[in-house]
């Protein structure tokens, strides 16, 4: 699904995006893009807190000993439309470009594979659309898909073994056949280690735009993405669906200066007229400090990591004023932030009153609130 290459000159001027405007399309149909309509007779809206699975259902770590890992093949049909029966409001899944122009949704720069007992490797944007679906579980009964294996961050290479597996999927495939009331947060993969010219990158994010353009109808969308010119691009192509720029926040040091703090961050956004940012989780509560001054800069800020499976993580970040998290253990925080969050704030105003309507359960003075910040960054170092 070939686009037309654009010129350079022809990518619309920054100065002509219009102001961040972040909450436009930030909440998953089941809301009103103010925030939760508690019931049909409320006047007052609640901003929602945003819950997004990671991959769907979560992320598969293949050597880890908890099987909620392990569950479901990740960024496939079936991880979706597992995530969507729990409360949340989007998916977060990664999708690259094959060399037949066609996106696709896979995580890793990389697929492994075993052919008569020798591992190779192939990049995936090298790949046709036809050789990427040969990988792993068929669609076809009968036929049989190549080995599938995966590299660990440690160089280990495992086979991609889950309890439940699904075959590979396209951005077009997905868009029809996921739970139309679920959200996409759809992060545009680039390899760290590779240059991309600016004409490769617009092509790129075209094909992209196209197959949402064709298919999205009233689903909400995010964009994100790592690589900073291209966050900023596919906010100069279009100015329906938010953008926002991922970073570890500090917590890896990168050749690119844009990605090494949430200063950068904030930068690379206002620069670009993006809507927020989305952090590693640790670089936040490592610098609790930047997340009034994100704010300040009427920007978004969403966390993923790690952290985001601990309930307590989760809630503490509501406290800091951050609009949600991505995280892999769906249900289990799905839940905790419905009872901890979401039904305080229902219950709050179906008594009438406002005020209590805007607390959760958990609730701490300004000065416990500023003990348990300045305590945060001394605990994730352990």
């Amino acid at each position: 699904m070939a686009l037309k290459a654009v010129n350079v000159t022809d990518v619309p001027n920054l100065d002509q995006v219009p102001e961040n405007n972040a909450s436009l399309s930030l909440y998953s149909s089941r809301f009103n893009s103010e925030g939760l309509e508690l019931n049909s007779e409320a006047t007052f809206k609640v901003p929602k807190f945003l819950v997004i699975g990671h991959r769907g259902h979560g992320m598969n770590i293949l050597q880890s000993s908890d099987s909620r890992m392990k569950a479901i093949k990740e960024n496939t049909i079936l991880s979706f439309n597992s995530a969507a029966k729990f409360p949340i409001d989007f998916i977060e899944f990664d999708v690259q470009v094959t060399k037949d122009d066609c996106p696709v949704i896979f995580h890793d720069d990389f697929i492994f594979s075993e052919e008569n007992g020798t591992v190779f490797e192939k990049r995936v944007t090298e790949l046709s659309l036809e050789e990427f679906l040969c990988f792993g579980p068929q669609r076809e009964a009968g036929k049989q898909g190549k080995s599938l294996l995966r590299k660990t961050k440690d160089g280990k290479i495992l086979n991609w073994n889950v309890e439940t597996d699904d075959s590979f999927c396209t951005l077009a495939e997905t868009f029809q056949k996921v739970d139309p009331s679920l959200g996409f947060n759809i992060e545009l993969k680039f390899d760290d280690h590779i240059v991309y010219q600016q004409d490769h990158l617009i092509h790129v994010l075209q094909v992209i735009l196209q197959v949402v353009s064709e298919y999205a109808k009233d689903r909400p969308i995010i964009f994100s993405s790592f690589h900073p010119d291209a966050a900023q691009l596919i906010r100069k192509l279009q100015n329906t669906y938010p953008v926002f720029f991922l970073t570890n926040g500090g917590t890896q040091v990168y050749y690119d200066v844009r990605r090494n703090s949430l200063e950068e961050a904030i930068k690379v956004c206002m620069e670009g007229g993006l809507q927020g940012i989305v952090s590693e989780v640790k670089g936040v509560f490592g610098n609790p400090g930047a997340v009034p001054r994100i704010k300040e800069s009427k920007l978004s800020l969403l966390t993923y990591g790690k952290l985001n499976n601990v309930p307590e993580a989760v809630c503490m970040q509501h406290l800091m004023g951050i609009d949600g998290v991505i995280v892999d253990f769906v249900q289990e925080i799905s839940h905790a932030v419905d009872d901890m969050i979401i039904k305080p704030l229902n219950e709050g105003l179906r008594e009438g009153d406002e005020e209590t309507g805007t607390k959760s359960k958990l609730q701490f003075s300004q000065q416990e609130l500023s003990f348990l910040l300045k305590l945060i960054p001394e605990l994730i170092q352990h």
